[in-house]
């Protein structure tokens, strides 16, 4: 089933265009990684369909509601000094355009089901900025995916964690995939890391010049 159809999508950032004539449909339980060189257009195209960013023309056809939609940003948490703890933090990915007096019984079991599924249980009670960068992208990830959410949007994940902690998230990711329904939307450079066979690559200078599996592309970039 489509859950996104993307036709002749323009955007600028920084007024500068950086992404041009984008036509991309994107179907439930994909595992889609966006590539390509620093400034290619990932991260525009990322932020465009969560309407980070306006659109110059073109479409963005959700066909789920867009509150099933989460996106995590690339650098998300840089103050280690935040006073919130890990649960503090993941908690709050329950609230949408609203904050919520208090939490429920069913929030607080979303939370311990993230939590054991991420495995960062011995961790909810430190202070964020004690934690380790993995550590702290497990939290943000939990966060996000707190409320159940159906697409994922995933900007650069890893940006600045080390090959250990690299595949240590992409292994979470592969979990996550094969045991849910989530459809995965990914920018990164770190293709080297991933092992699942179904992703597809859509490899991007501004416009679109590669669209398929993962072995293709690998394949094509020898």
């Amino acid at each position: 089933m489509e859950v996104i159809k993307i036709s002749q999508l323009n955007a600028k950032y920084n007024e500068h265009l950086a992404i041009k004539n984008i036509n991309l449909n994107i179907n439930s339980h994909e595992y889609l990684c966006l590539v390509g060189k620093n400034g290619s257009g990932k991260s525009t195209l990322l932020k465009a369909i969560t309407g980070l960013i306006k659109k110059d023309s073109g479409n963005i056809d959700f066909k789920i509601n867009k509150s099933d939609v989460a996106y995590l940003a690339q650098n998300n948490m840089t103050d280690e000094n935040f006073p919130a703890t890990a649960k503090e933090i993941i908690m709050t990915g329950n609230q949408k355009h609203h904050i919520k007096p208090f939490y429920t019984k069913a929030n607080e079991e979303a939370f311990k089901n993230i939590v054991k599924k991420l495995k960062i249980e011995n961790i909810t009670n430190k202070k964020i900025g004690d934690l380790s960068g993995g550590q702290r992208q497990r939290v943000l990830l939990a966060r996000t995916l707190i409320s159940n959410p159906k697409i994922l949007l995933l900007d650069e994940p890893c940006s600045g964690l080390d090959s250990s902690t690299i595949k240590t998230f992409y292994n979470i990711l592969d979990e996550l995939y094969l045991t849910t329904d989530i459809t995965i939307i990914m920018a990164t450079h770190d293709l080297q890391n991933l092992s699942n066979p179904n992703i597809r690559i859509v490899s991007l200078e501004q416009e679109i010049i590669f669209d398929g599996n993962i072995q293709e592309y690998i394949s094509k970039e020898k």
